[in-house]
């Protein structure tokens, strides 16, 4: 049997191997510009950065944002403002890749907020609510630009650029997008060079509008293959080493962005949790996938613990790329929303579930994802008065041991 930083099939259960080129598309010799949305703390989006560089070990890479920003802090790169390279002549004739993610949906306003600080942005939001021309031109300056999808790049932003690859993305909701910027995405698409999509659902949206787009696994789904003893030095040496002795018959790693922060669903969560808690003798141990704004919380975590009847808790603080891999990578079993979280538990072939919002009225990023690549998903998503029921279902299919952590 493979310890579990070996347990990654390299594609999600039931899925043969991805058909066509590989993720990353580069001309040989070429510098590389990888150009995504990890300028801000998520854990899925810098942990994809790690995933393409690891393709091009020996590349010259640079990594791109809307804005200049040290990541390094969180496990992170030193990442530059997109519209800054554009500028450079050293960067002409470059590739350039879109690194994965949710990018076709992210609209500019998204995009500003998501990068204030996390104490600046109900202010800031309030203000410019009420006033759409000052908030147009706040969005420009915080962007260096004037796109309306500011992660999809028009070539007129960057004319000298080489070669243009979207890789593995995501646009679950690009139907539901407003016009202009949706037509702004397919402009960008139809003029790039490869595209590689993660969903069926997306990919039908881009097939339909004639563009050709093939499917991929999202990248991350490899990170146990190219980081599996990283991964476990990390458990060993770092914060999850002085949480794991916490939990002797293991924990159940949660995690869910703040807007599952109202008191009656988090008293929903809470009882859940218990009931998973009590049945499998296992810990619970809150976590962020995100700290970025419209991401997680804290506090939100802290309330939830509170609600809960057993003591058998934790709130991990830590916001390195690592840590959290390495948090996931070693729990009995992953509840949350964050899609991220659920491939990476994936990888390590942990049981997993993701959490759909109560007032989620369509589909979602982690249901298409789960249809695409999952041969069953039947409580791949599920309510959160579900959620033991769905631990339960997670865990038998995957004929998991809760004791050893053994398949």
């Amino acid at each position: 049997m493979k310890p579990l930083w070996q347990a990654n099939q390299g594609v999600p259960a039931g899925v043969g191997a991805a058909p066509g080129r590989p993720a990353y598309d580069a001309t040989v010799g070429t510098p590389i510009i990888l150009f995504g949305a990890f300028d801000r703390h998520n854990f899925g989006d810098l942990l994809l950065a790690d995933v393409a560089a690891a393709s091009f070990q020996d590349g010259d890479l640079t990594f791109a944002g809307l804005v200049s920003r040290d990541m390094r802090a969180y496990g992170g790169h030193q990442v530059h403002a997109i519209a800054q390279l554009a500028a450079e002549s050293r960067h002409q004739g470059a590739t350039l890749i879109h690194v994965g993610g949710e990018i076709l949906t992210c609209s500019a306003w998204q995009a500003a907020v998501m990068l204030l600080p996390t104490d600046k942005v109900k202010d800031t939001v309030t203000y410019l609510s009420a006033r759409p021309e000052e908030r147009v031109a706040w969005v420009r300056m915080m962007l260096g630009t004037s796109a309306l999808a500011p992660y999809t790049l028009s070539r007129h932003l960057f004319p000298g650029i080489g070669r243009v690859v979207y890789a593995g993305v995501g646009g679950v909701g690009l139907a539901d997008s407003d016009s202009a910027m949706r037509a702004e995405v397919l402009a960008n698409l139809k003029e790039a060079d490869d595209v590689s999509v993660r969903d069926k659902h997306t990919l039908a949206q881009l097939v339909a509008a004639g563009i050709e787009a093939r499917l991929i696994p999202d990248p991350a789904a490899k990170v146990a293959d190219l980081f599996g003893e990283r991964i476990r030095r990390r458990a060993q040496a770092g914060k999850v080493a002085e949480t794991l002795p916490a939990f002797p018959q293991g924990y159940l790693a949660v995690q869910f962005s703040a807007d599952f922060g109202d008191d009656r669903t988090l008293s929903e969560i809470a009882d859940q949790l218990d009931e998973v808690g009590s049945e499998y003798g296992w810990g619970i141990v809150f976590f962020r996938a995100g700290a970025a704004p419209w991401h997680d919380d804290l506090a939100t975590f802290e309330r939830a613990a509170s609600h809960m009847q057993t003591r058998s808790t934790r709130v991990f603080e830590s916001l390195d790329l690592w840590d959290i891999c390495a948090l996931i990578g070693h729990c009995r079993a992953y509840c949350g929303s964050s899609l991220h979280g659920r491939i990476v538990a994936k990888a390590f072939a942990r049981p997993c579930i993701n959490l759909r919002h109560p007032s989620a009225v369509r589909t979602s990023k982690q249901v298409e994802y789960a249809a695409t690549w999952e041969a069953t998903n039947a409580c791949a998503v599920v309510d959160i008065r579900d959620i033991s029921r769905a631990i339960r279902r997670a865990v038998s299919l995957g004929v998991y041991d809760s004791n050893t952590g053994a398949r």
